[in-house]
């Protein structure tokens, strides 16, 4: 059987307002917010049904009428999504609760989450006729972006501060991607790459300043309830940085149930940033929905080192809805917790995965967290991108 996409229009995050789908579009120009992409769900619930999901390929694009792509001739599929739902039970014992899984996005093609984001973002700039690409990035999804630009014939240009692992430079060359390095953040990066698009004519895919990177994250969700036998799991800790993930992840909640998978139970979103580059959890703890740009950013996790997030009123609704939270870890609790997820699970993740153990740890310890929960912490990515970046003696730790 055919699946296609249901697509219907974009709609403005913050204001609600509508935009065609089939022209390309970044943010709203008023306002300078996120779109989102919408779909026709009533139509998408008469085949996306648990039953067909037997029969269906087993990347991200499984779940096709709530993906933005229209034509399957402009999928530029290299194995994304499929990840697996770990259970960590020795680091349950650990840590004291009863059920702990982790989402392990390090398996993805390029070695992180970044990929669903960039397959749908790049799939859906090849259909828009967009073939000249650039973003700025502090690692994972440069590589990820060039990837897909490599595997579609596309042409990419990567922004990228010079402090980044040198494993995210070096793979970006290798996939032939126009790489310069910024003296500065990944708020620098965004300017020269913004400033170049206008130049040269190329078109940003940088993080929710288009519409289609959120859904490819959003699969994330959908496996999740999947892979837990279409339950909703109570407590998700995820890495934040800029953001898409969580965002991604919360819209993919508000479309099952119109799909009629789940109901209106949620799991609470645990928002995890840096000690070192908080501006998301500032806000959260000010009562604030917009987050003001953090000062002088500094910590080992390059995908959590995003002073400032156009999306950040997005996490933050997504946190309060669910009931959730907003944490920081310090760079050594996430060496920590990389080393611990690693010795008693066999999962190297990346610092941003040890960060959620580090996160899981401090919620237990204040009651945020019971041990009859049922928990997963997001991996984002895979460690040994990071091998430059991690302290001398870590494995003796």
């Amino acid at each position: 059987m055919k699946y296609e996409s249901t697509i219907t229009h974009l709609e403005c995050t913050l204001t609600g307002e509508r935009f065609d789908a089939s022209h390309p579009h970044r943010t709203n120009p008023a306002n300078g917010k996120p779109l989102f992409a919408r779909y026709d769900l009533d139509k998408a619930k008469s085949s996306l049904t648990k039953e067909s999901l037997s029969d269906r390929r087993n990347d991200m694009w499984r779940y096709q009428e709530v993906m933005p792509v229209i034509d399957d001739a402009n999928i530029i599929a290299l194995g994304e999504g499929g990840t697996p739902l770990l259970n960590a039970d020795r680091l349950a014992s650990e840590v004291g609760i009863d059920t702990l899984f982790i989402k392990d996005e390090g398996v993805n093609p390029t070695g992180s989450f970044k990929a669903r984001g960039l397959c749908a973002a790049v799939s859906k700039a090849k259909e828009l006729g967009q073939t000249r690409l650039t973003m700025p990035s502090a690692g994972n999804a440069a590589g990820a972006m060039s990837a897909y630009a490599a595997a579609g014939g596309m042409e990419a240009h990567v922004f990228m501060p010079k402090d980044a692992p040198i494993a995210n430079k070096i793979e970006c060359q290798a996939y032939g991607a126009k790489l310069t390095l910024v003296d500065g953040f990944i708020t620098d990066a965004g300017q020269m790459s913004q400033q170049a698009a206008a130049e040269l004519g190329l078109f940003d895919v940088s993080t929710l300043r288009e519409p289609y990177r959120a859904e490819g994250k959003k699969t994330m969700g959908y496996e999740i309830v999947e892979q837990m036998g279409f339950e909703v799991p109570d407590v998700i800790v995820y890495p934040t940085g800029g953001g898409t993930g969580i965002v991604g992840i919360w819209k993919a909640m508000d479309e099952m149930e119109q799909l009629g998978w789940i109901g209106s139970e949620r799991p609470r979103m645990v928002c995890v940033q840096a000690e070192g580059c908080a501006p998301l959890v500032a806000a959260y703890e000010k009562g604030e929905e917009f987050a003001d740009p953090f000062p002088d950013p500094q910590t080992l996790a390059a995908g959590m080192r995003v002073p400032a997030a156009i999306g950040d009123f997005l996490v933050i609704r997504a946190v309060r809805e669910s009931g959730g939270t907003a944490i920081t870890v310090s760079d050594g609790e996430m060496v920590d917790g990389m080393v611990e997820m690693a010795r008693t699970e066999g999962v190297f993740a990346a610092p941003e995965g040890g960060a959620t153990l580090a996160a899981l740890r401090k919620l237990i310890n204040s009651g945020q967290v019971t041990s009859d929960e049922r928990v997963v912490l997001l991996v984002t990515g895979n460690g040994h991108k990071y091998l430059d970046m991690l302290p001398e003696g870590v494995a003796q730790s």
